[in-house]
């Protein structure tokens, strides 16, 4: 557990895991109600220092200007989120406590009560046993703009040719004979003379006018296509190998 001394310090200072990677930084340091030591952190975990999570800090460390504590970046970082009061309730320190895997006065390793058992050549005294971490790859995904798609509306011409029968007026001479039943006409004006006798002749001409008629609505919908993406990374694992010294001579 630190000391009393390193509180004033340990504010602002980096938080690391067992594994050496950076958790986050130090916002708050809260003291034991009765023995006045430092019992957790408040550490910024999230992005910007925008989450905050409790750790114990039993069995914590100061290395310089870090402090290394006993837990995984994970499990940090995925401790209950508790409001950060002036105090924290039993309550909230059981639940803290149940996270990380201890109970009240108990540090990560084992209990205070007990003591421990063997002899850590790399750090503090622990149990029998050593823990063996790795990291796992959590791939999570995130939604960007990929382009933007628009309709647009313009205007074209093209030729169109269409067939319509016309009709015209032609003339053409009739003759026919002088017979009791048109002989008055026929005898109704001078016996000779000079004459003219004229018609007016039609004809159909085609006739274009156009005329605006909506055809069709067109609107741009989104579909969602699936498709599967492959993600590597590289992850970090700890190896435990047994190894004697050689025999005494």
């Amino acid at each position: 557990m630190l000391q009393l001394e390193d509180v004033r310090q340990a504010e602002g200072m980096q938080v690391t895991d067992t594994s050496g990677q950076k958790i986050g930084k130090v916002e708050t340091i809260y003291l034991d109600n009765e023995t006045d030591l430092p019992e957790f952190a408040l550490v910024n975990t999230g992005l910007f220092g925008t989450k905050s999570s409790f750790v114990p800090l039993a069995d914590a460390e100061v290395r310089e200007d870090t402090i290394r504590v006993p837990h995984s970046k994970d499990e940090v970082k995925d401790a209950p989120q508790i409001e950060a009061d002036e105090e924290i309730s039993e309550a909230e320190e059981s639940e803290i406590y149940r996270h990380y895997g201890m109970s009240h006065g108990q540090t990560a390793t084992g209990t205070g009560e007990e003591g421990t058992v063997g002899h850590d050549t790399s750090g503090p005294e622990t149990d029998d046993a050593m823990t063996r971490s790795e990291e796992e790859l959590r791939v999570g995904k995130t939604q960007r703009e990929a382009g933007r798609a628009r309709l647009r509306k313009f205007i074209e011409t093209e030729p169109v040719t269409e067939r319509v029968q016309t009709r015209h007026e032609e003339a053409h001479v009739e003759r026919e004979p002088v017979t009791e039943a048109n002989l008055d006409d026929a005898t109704s004006g001078p016996e000779l003379s000079e004459e003219e006798h004229e018609v007016t002749l039609h004809s159909e001409e085609p006739v274009v006018e156009k005329r605006t008629v909506p055809k069709e609505r067109v609107r741009m919908e989104k579909d969602v296509e699936t498709e599967e993406q492959e993600v590597s990374d590289e992850v970090a694992k700890e190896r435990i190998e047994a190894e004697e010294d050689p025999p005494r001579q």
